[in-house]
């Protein structure tokens, strides 16, 4: 069977990076659509497994969270129409937190938008901080008890709630595209957060990007993912390309060196690296149990 070289491997990765669809990218490299999709499943693993060790203890002062909305197979509204539907089809959401100084993505979910992934999300972000931080989302209720769960009064806590519609009352939803925002209310939930830096700018601009380098996110086209794992494994890329190789244009440097969690600027081919890293160490462990097998 065909390898691909480590130089390969980086091309295809990088173009996934920079919002290429699989197809495309095998039009492009000459690779098959099946080694495209199974190198971002590794790839996308690598990742989550390296950010999961390695964004520990970040020294961050006003933190963002937010969601963003796709969907994995067909549409919530046609989920009940399709079949077969596997699990996990529907409404998927993506939750992420950002570092408003460094701009690093701290903490990433990909799931439902309940009161269940917004605890799991919060104590994640709250496991990876080294201090107390200022914490700023939108209004959603879910938020309320995930915070205090997992922050408990260790927190400056507040929420920015957008007002949306005209003053008369009427409407200015047009299709695709969301109501006119009128006026916002910033609101105090824990401790003593400083109403200067109550925003959610940073993460919504985030939102844009990841739309921007995830092909499956862009709205309005046949680009979507037909199973929420391979979902979850795009948004690891992408999240560890925007943390540790795409250098941040305003900060010209990337947001893992803001945040001193790298030292350097990554290079594309690291990411291919950790790919292989991880296949060896299958390999090991394969062979290890063969030979318990044999032995016993």
């Amino acid at each position: 069977m065909n390898k691909l070289t480590l130089e390969e491997r980086a091309r295809i990765l990088h173009l996934l990076c920079e919002g290429m669809s699989i197809r495309a990218i095998a039009r492009l490299t000459g690779a098959s659509k099946n080694t495209v999709a199974k190198l971002l499943v590794d790839a996308g693993k690598a990742c989550d497994a390296y950010h999961c060790a390695n964004v520990r203890d970040v020294n961050a002062a006003h933190v963002q969270v937010d969601e963003i909305w796709s969907f994995t197979y067909a549409k919530q509204k046609n989920v009940a129409t399709a079949e077969p539907t596997p699990e996990g089809a529907g409404d998927t959401w993506t939750w992420t937190a950002i570092d408003a100084v460094s701009k690093m993505v701290l903490s990433y979910l990909v799931g439902g938008r309940d009161a269940e992934y917004a605890l799991w999300f919060m104590d994640d972000l709250a496991s990876r901080l080294a201090t107390r931080v200022q914490l700023t989302s939108d209004g959603h209720r879910t938020y309320l008890e995930a915070v205090e769960g997992a922050f408990g009064a260790d927190v400056d806590y507040a929420q920015l709630v957008k007002l949306y519609g005209s003053e008369d009352g009427k409407s200015s939803e047009v299709r695709c595209s969301p109501a006119e925002c009128s006026g916002i209310r910033k609101r105090t939930v824990e401790g003593k957060p400083d109403n200067a830096h109550v925003s959610t700018s940073y993460v919504e601009r985030q939102n844009l990007t990841m739309r921007m380098h995830m092909r499956r996110f862009t709205r309005l086209t046949d680009a979507f993912s037909n199973k929420v794992e391979n979902h979850a494994h795009a948004v690891a890329l992408h999240v560890m390309y925007y943390n540790f190789v795409r250098k941040h244009k305003t900060l010209r440097m990337t947001p893992a060196m803001a945040a001193g969690v790298a030292d350097r600027l990554w290079e594309i081919e690291e990411i291919a690296k950790l790919v292989e890293e991880a296949e060896a160490k299958r390999g090991k462990r394969e062979l290890y149990k063969r030979k318990d097998q044999i032995s016993n």
